[in-house]
Formats: structure tokens, C-alpha cells, sequence
């Protein structure tokens, strides 16, 4: 037996080893593609080692698998399944056939949502003192413009000239070329690597070039006809604003702009107090050409996304030490290209080692972890993962994504990164509104700056509208000596420099260094973004949260937490009598009127069967009337997944159970307070009082002597 684990656990090595060798491998292939000067052949050659590393890797991929024998492997079919069939999630407009990337939540999915989005706005709206908008999901175009996603989210695409279904063009010849190769094993080596050199270039073709290269290759659509020219497609959802249909809007793609663009309201709201952080809680919409993988990738999704607005001079965060010593699995870029392992570190080590930028980012990530294992997510199928730099935005200075392994593998469910100044810079700059903080100083500084004089008859003459624009720009610059100097230096010698795009004359301007006294500090700040994938969560958690008891694919449980299950008891009669039906009611009353989600099953089937249906939704606890409720008013409480009972008065039912779902108590703390009884789950019960053994069955009830142990 040692041997064989040692024998596994070597293949991981191994596995972990190429993994590594794959991700270096793809970011050189990623930055070759991105440098135009770039030769062709390097670049298919370094497409030519990834593919062979790929191939490799699936090897032993495989070879694990046969190892272990798919021990433990997720059974996606009987998951699937319970999904559909308990109607967590099913197809949107299924009867008309349905769409692809759009889905409806039933009744304990719906359920589920709302309460991990009220545990996230607990955890980090309240917790931390987070402004809360709700922004319109309706967008002028100016803004996203402004954002870059206008430009970012533009893709080829091509009809089906006959059914009118869309495609996107790229992957269309990608495909093509792929199947082509694969019929063809006996293709000459120069011939191929023609075809691969074509296939590395697909996403940078003009529309008229990959038209030709469609015909080529001799891509058809699912009807049998020729595809329509490819064109421009935006992903995002477009649409008219107004009956004029003169101004154009989007769907918003994320949540975070309306934050960015309410950036001075919030900071007078808050009373121009820094750091501080806004949150939103809402729907996101991308047009996604291929959906796959449930809720995974989708049309249309719930985001939360936290803003945490912080001086670049001085990112700390006041509460760091409070998650300082949480530990985390942490998987660098050094380590992405290197040894390919994770490394379990705490968030104090990653800070002062440098792996993690900041205090602020990092502290966020250590919240994230504590709100995944609050809601149940396993937190050893969890892990953050830095972008590398091939990935990173220009502006961004460090980069995490929160990793869950799910049956599709390591999904990217949170992004945590340190966005710079470039949110507030780019809307600042198209709107000629100053997005400003104030750091107030303890003592007085001596600072050099310029003072200006400007010449307002040339600048009205040269700029005329935009003489305030230019003048202020100046102004601005001019605070600082150091960020002045440049232009004065280029003035001096040249006669006249460029400013944010105009061009400033010698004549328009004059300036004398001095020094000021300066009380406070203006700056832009930073942003460290948090943004949570609702939907993936949600599924990721479904995932995490099913087995089958004993192996048995007809006894499925889902294991929520009880703070998030959808329902928090169900109330079962042992029979149909109406004096138990009653008591069930009563109970269930009190409940609900705790604000505890009940399920009432009064059917006839076995008591068995139905423990077993509330397994199926999650319902963490079952209170059982039986025939000694009506003598005493006590009643059992089952616990799901130790399927453990206990025997409590009726009345301390509700209170024990708001508790548990508050965290007040526990599982363990209730069954050293009250006794715990043997049930058979068919409804025959007993319980031990001292030496003797009170059992309670369908024919009566009976008294013996306690086994001696």
C-alpha cells in the first residue's frame, strides 16, 4: 500500500512538472504573438513545443486516472440529474426550445442565491462599512468608451447564410485547420506547418482575408451553405436609448463603472474621508458566441464587485492584522513557470515577502477566503492564482484570481486586483472633471511649484472653447514643480510641447519656480477591486456541496450550510393523525416566524423517504412528530449528514435551530445537552434514560435493560 501511494504520488509530481513547463511554454508563445517584429517560424515553433507538452500532459493526465482507479472521481451525470430534476437550475424557455447561455433558478437555487449574496453583504458591505449603490444596467455608450470595453470586446464574426446562426470567424478556421490535419496523417511536414503558420494568425486577419481563407479551407455552416463576410461584432448587448433611436447604450458588461463615475458624490457622501470603499450587487450581460458549461460561462449573470478607493502613497489597511496569520494557497507566477507547485502561506508572510503587493489587496483576499468557507465551499479545492505578466493590464500592479476546482477543473470565480489609478484617470480625462482625494497633513510642507501666467487672449484665440481645459491642465501640472519642469524645459528649448493632446506655445505661458506652503496633498486614487462571479460561485458551491450517502447514486445530498440552505428544517408527522398534523403546523409556524425557510411533508410515504427527499435539497435539519409527541411534547431532530437525532421539547425547537443557522451553537454543542436517539429512519425510535432503553415504535412503546459495554 505505501508503495502505491508513493507511486501516485510521484505521477502528481510529474503531472505538476509539466504543468508548469506548459503555462511557460503558452505565456512565450502569448508574448511572440504579441511582438510584430516576431519571426513566423519561432512563433511555430514555439506553438510546435506547447502542443507536444499538451500532449504529454493529457498522457499523464490519464495515466493518473488508470492509477487510481477514478477513485473519488465526480459523477457528473447522477449531479446533473439532481439538478434538473429538484429544479435548482433548468434551460430559460425550455418548451420553445430553449437558449443557449440562459438559465432560470428554481425555487431552492433561488433560494441558495439570496442567501449567499445576503452572507456576502454581511461579510463585506457591513462588516467593513462599504457604501452601496444600485447603478442602472443600462449604459451610454460614452462610458464604455471610455472604458476601453467598446474597443475590447469587438470579435469577427460570420452567418449562416441559411438558418442565420452566428459564429465567430477565428475559431471557425481555427477548427477547420485542426479537423484537416487530423484526416490528414500522411500531409507532408512543410504543407502542415503552412497551414499551422495560418491557423497561429487567425484572430489578426482583416475581414476580407479570413473571408478568403473560409472559402479555402472550405468551411460551411450547419445548413450545407457558404458562410455570409464576416463582420464586426461587439459582444456586448447593444441597444437604443430613447424612441429618437439616435443615442446608443449597452447592456453594462460589469458592474464597476457606475461606482467609478459616482466617484465624487460618494466621497462628499463620505464626508471626503479616505480610504473607503463602494459596493454593487448586480446583473451583468455579455453576448458570449459559444456558452458552455452551465453557469460557468452565460449570457447574463450576477455580479458583486467591491471598489476599495485607497491613496497609491499608502496602501495599508487599518484591519490587516486581523487576517494577517489566515493562511492561503497561493499559486505565483514564479511558481506558474517554475516548479508548477502551490505554496500554503499566510497573508502577513506573502505581504512582507512581496509575493502579494499590498496590505489592501492582500487583506482583501484573506476576507474572500473566510466568505467561502462561511457559505460551505471546501477550502481544499480552493486557491488564488497570479496573473502572470503576459496577462496583466498595462496599469494593473498586481493581480489574483480566487481559483475553485469544480469538475471542468480550476475555475476563476474572484478577481482581486490592484487597478492603479486608471478607473478614475480615463474618466477624468474624457469628462474635464477632476476625480480628486485630499490627504489633510499634520504639519505644513514647503513644496516647489510654478506660478503661471498665462496670456488669455492666445489661448482663447488659439483653443476658444477649451481655453479653461488647457489653463487648468496647466495649473494642475504646475502644483508640483517636479511634473512641471518637463514642460518648461521642452518650452525653453523648443518654443512648444504637447499637453494631453494640445499644443502648447511658449507665448501662452509664463513661470516663475517658487515654494508654497502646502497643508494638503490632492491625489487620484488607486483602486483595488474584489469582483465575485455570483453565478459561478452559486454553481461551484452546488458542485462542493453534492455527494451520494454510501455510494448509493439513489441517495444524493446536498451538504449546504445551514446559514445558506435554502430551507432550514423540514417538519414530518409519523403518521396522519390530525392531532400530529397540528403539532407539525404549530411547529412549522414558529419557524417561520423566526425567518427560518420550512418544508412541510405530510405524504405517506415512508419516514425514510422522506428524510431522503430533503437530503436531496439540503434541508439541514428534520423535526419528527411521533406518538411520543402527543404524550410529552417532545419531538426528534435529525441532523443530515451524520443522520444523527436528538430528543427536545417542541418548544426548544425553533430557538435551537436559529442558533445553529446564526452560529451561535453548534451540532455538537445540542446533542451534550439533550439525548441522542437510534432511529432506523422508518420511523422506530429509542433512546437511553440511565440503565434502560425506551423504545418507541409504531406498535407501541417499550422498556428493557441497557446492553452493558
Amino acid at each position: 500500500m505505501a508503495s502505491e501511494t508513493f507511486d501516485v504520488s510521484a505521477l502528481q509530481d510529474e503531472i505538476d512538472a509539466l504543468a508548469a513547463k506548459v503555462t511557460k511554454q503558452g505565456a512565450e508563445v502569448r508574448t511572440l504573438k504579441k511582438n510584430s517584429a516576431s519571426d513566423a517560424d519561432a512563433i511555430g515553433a514555439a506553438v510546435k513545443v506547447l502542443q507536444e507538452l499538451k500532449i504529454s500532459q493529457k498522457e499523464l493526465l490519464d495515466k493518473m486516472e488508470a492509477a487510481t482507479g477514478g477513485k473519488d472521481a465526480f459523477n457528473r451525470q447522477v449531479f446533473d440529474e439532481l439538478i434538473l430534476r429538484k429544479m435548482f437550475v433548468i434551460p430559460s424557455f425550455e418548451i420553445h426550445g430553449g437558449v443557449k447561455g440562459l438559465f432560470d433558478l428554481g425555487p431552492p437555487a433561488c433560494a441558495l442565491k439570496a442567501a449567499m449574496i445576503d452572507a456576502w453583504r454581511k461579510h463585506f458591505i457591513l462588516t467593513e462599512n462599504m457604501l452601496e449603490m444600485e447603478c442602472t444596467c443600462l449604459t451610454p455608450e460614452p462610458v464604455l468608451k471610455t472604458s476601453g470595453h467598446v474597443d475590447r470586446f469587438t470579435d469577427l464574426m460570420v452567418k449562416d447564410t441559411e438558418t442565420g446562426e452566428c459564429f465567430r470567424a477565428d475559431k471557425l478556421l481555427e477548427d477547420a485547420i485542426d479537423t484537416l490535419i487530423e484526416n490528414s496523417p500522411t500531409m507532408p511536414s512543410e504543407e502542415k506547418e503552412d497551414h499551422l503558420r495560418i491557423q497561429r494568425q487567425a484572430d489578426a486577419f482583416t475581414p476580407e482575408e479570413i473571408d478568403e481563407l473560409l472559402i479555402k479551407y472550405e468551411c460551411v455552416g450547419p445548413s450545407g451553405k457558404p458562410y455570409s463576410p464576416s463582420f464586426p461584432f461587439n459582444l456586448m448587448f447593444k441597444t437604443s436609448i430613447g424612441p429618437e433611436g439616435t443615442s446608443v447604450g449597452y447592456l453594462r458588461p460589469e458592474t464597476a463603472q457606475g461606482l467609478f463615475v459616482n466617484f465624487n458624490r460618494l466621497l462628499n457622501y463620505n464626508a471626503q474621508k479616505m480610504p473607503f470603499a463602494a459596493a454593487q450587487i448586480g446583473l451583468g450581460f455579455r453576448n458570449e458566441i459559444a456558452p458552455r458549461g452551465g453557469l460557468l460561462r452565460v449570457r447574463e449573470f450576477c455580479m458583486g464587485e467591491i471598489e476599495h478607493f485607497v491613496n497609491p502613497a499608502d496602501k495599508s489597511h487599518p484591519s490587516f492584522p486581523s487576517v494577517a496569520d489566515k493562511s492561503l494557497v497561493l499559486f505565483g507566477r514564479e511558481d506558474q513557470l517554475g516548479s508548477g507547485k502551490t505554496k500554503t502561506i499566510t497573508v502577513g508572510e506573502a505581504v512582507k515577502s512581496g509575493l502579494v503587493n499590498n496590505e489592501t489587496l492582500a487583506y482583501f483576499m484573506a476576507r474572500t477566503q473566510l466568505f467561502m468557507e462561511r457559505i460551505g465551499m471546501d477550502p481544499a479545492r480552493l486557491r488564488f492564482r497570479q496573473h502572470l505578466e503576459t496577462e496583466m493590464a498595462h496599469y494593473a500592479c498586481d493581480c489574483w484570481d480566487l481559483e475553485i476546482k469544480s469538475s471542468y477543473g480550476w475555475i476563476e470565480c474572484v478577481g482581486h486586483a490592484d487597478r492603479a489609478c486608471y478607473d478614475l484617470d480615463v474618466h477624468a480625462k474624457a469628462t474635464n472633471t477632476a476625480m480628486l482625494a485630499t490627504l489633510k497633513l499634520d504639519q505644513p510642507q514647503e513644496k516647489e511649484v510654478a506660478k503661471l501666467k498665462f496670456d488669455r487672449k492666445l489661448l482663447g484665440k488659439t483653443f476658444k472653447g477649451d481655453q479653461r481645459v488647457v489653463s487648468g491642465l496647466l495649473e494642475t501640472l504646475a502644483e508640483d514643480w517636479t511634473t512641471f519642469e518637463p514642460i518648461a524645459t521642452a518650452l525653453e528649448s523648443e518654443g512648444k510641447t504637447t499637453v494631453d493632446g494640445f499644443e502648447i506655445e511658449k507665448d501662452m505661458v509664463s513661470w516663475t519656480k517658487t515654494t508654497k506652503k502646502v497643508h494638503e496633498i490632492k491625489f487620484t486614487p488607486s483602486v483595488i477591486e474584489p469582483s465575485f462571479g455570483m453565478g459561478r460561485i452559486l454553481y461551484s458551491l452546488l458542485e462542493h456541496s453534492f455527494y451520494q450517502r454510501d455510494a448509493d447514486e439513489q441517495r444524493c445530498v446536498m451538504k449546504f450550510n445551514p446559514q445558506v440552505a435554502p430551507q432550514k428544517c423540514a417538519v414530518l408527522p409519523i403518521s396522519s393523525n390530525p392531532e400530529a398534523n397540528a403539532v407539525v403546523d404549530e411547529i412549522a409556524q414558529s419557524l417561520m416566524e423566526s425567518d427560518l425557510a420550512t418544508r412541510v411533508d405530510k405524504s405517506t410515504a415512508s419516514l425514510g423517504r422522506r428524510y431522503a427527499r430533503s437530503d436531496e435539497v439540503g434541508v439541514p435539519f428534520a423535526v419528527t412528530v411521533d406518538f411520543e409527541t402527543l404524550a410529552d411534547d417532545s419531538v426528534t431532530l435529525r441532523e443530515r449528514d451524520s443522520t444523527v437525532q436528538i430528543r427536545l421539547p417542541k418548544s426548544d425547537v425553533t430557538r435551537l435551530i436559529f442558533d445553529i443557522v446564526h452560529s451561535r451553537t453548534t451540532w455538537e454543542e445540542a446533542m451534550k445537552k439533550y439525548p441522542v436517539v437510534t432511529v432506523n429512519e422508518d420511523g422506530e425510535a429509542e433512546k437511553q434514560v440511565g440503565a434502560t432503553v425506551i423504545e418507541k415504535t409504531s406498535r407501541g412503546t417499550f422498556s428493557r435493560p441497557a446492553e452493558k459495554i
